[in-house]
This record gives structure tokens, sequence and C-alpha cells, in this order.
């Protein structure tokens, strides 16, 4: 994978969003849609697995699996195409909820995607975009 060339085709698609504008452009199209999704989730999965607050949840779990249902799910829920076929946040994270999952260790896998975008070179405006949307899914993932 060759971040910087991704990270200048993320700066490219925040330029064109400038100079147009008029041009609706979604969430997925403004982060530079599916390569820069592909490097987001491939390198927040890094992290989440060395991270202590979190990794726990991943173990025994099929990475490569797993990275490709997110990146599924963010491209859906970021507005680009729809090939999501997974399991809903509150039932995809029931099992969780019985190994502790509160909201500290959503927080931290909310700070995590922050991070990963950010090194990515995302605006801070779009990062908070996204965390809004995490965010959103937060009650359903803790089952409340």
């Amino acid at each position: 994978m060759n971040v910087p060339l991704l990270t200048g085709k993320i700066i490219k698609m925040h330029i064109e969003c400038i100079f147009m504008p008029n041009t609706q452009l979604s969430l997925f199209e403004q982060i530079g849609g599916a390569p820069a999704v592909d490097a987001a989730v491939d390198i927040f999965y890094r992290k989440v697995l060395v991270d202590d607050r979190v990794s726990r949840f991943f173990e025994g779990v099929d990475m490569d699996r797993q990275r490709g249902k997110q990146k599924a799910f963010l491209t859906m829920a970021f507005g680009g195409p729809h090939n999501y076929s997974g399991k809903d946040m509150r039932t995809g994270h029931a099992h969780l909820l019985t190994m502790g999952l509160n909201d500290s260790h959503v927080d931290a896998i909310i700070e995590l995607l922050g991070a990963t975008l950010g090194e990515l070179g995302v605006p801070g405006e779009l990062i908070t975009q996204v965390a809004a949307i995490a965010e959103s899914a937060r009650a359903d993932v803790l089952g409340r």
C-alpha cells in the first residue's frame, strides 16, 4: 500500500470539493472513495489490534473477513455503494456485551478511527462527520 500516494489522492479530492462547491459529494467521495476507506480500515485495525483498551474483543476473529465487512459497512455509512450484507449493529455486537463492552471501548474505537483518518490527511471537519456517524451507532452497539 502506498499511503503517500493515497494521501495525495485524498488531498486532490478535497481541492476538487473546494473549487466545485455546487457538487453534492457524499462523505465517502469527500474522504477519497474506496481507496481511502480500504487504507483507513487496514490502518485502523492495525491500531485496534495493539490497543490494550480494545484488542481483546478481536481475539480469535478472522481479521481478513472483519476488514472486508468493515470496508463494506463504512462505505455504505459514508454514502458510498451499498454492498454491506452483515448483521445490524445491535446483533453484530451483542456477544461483546458479555465481554464487558462499554462506552469507554466505543470511545477508544472512535478515537482510533479519527487518528487513522488524520494520518491519511482527511480534514478535521470530515473526521468530525465520521465521528458523528460512529457516535450515532453507540446505542445499538451497546444494546441500549
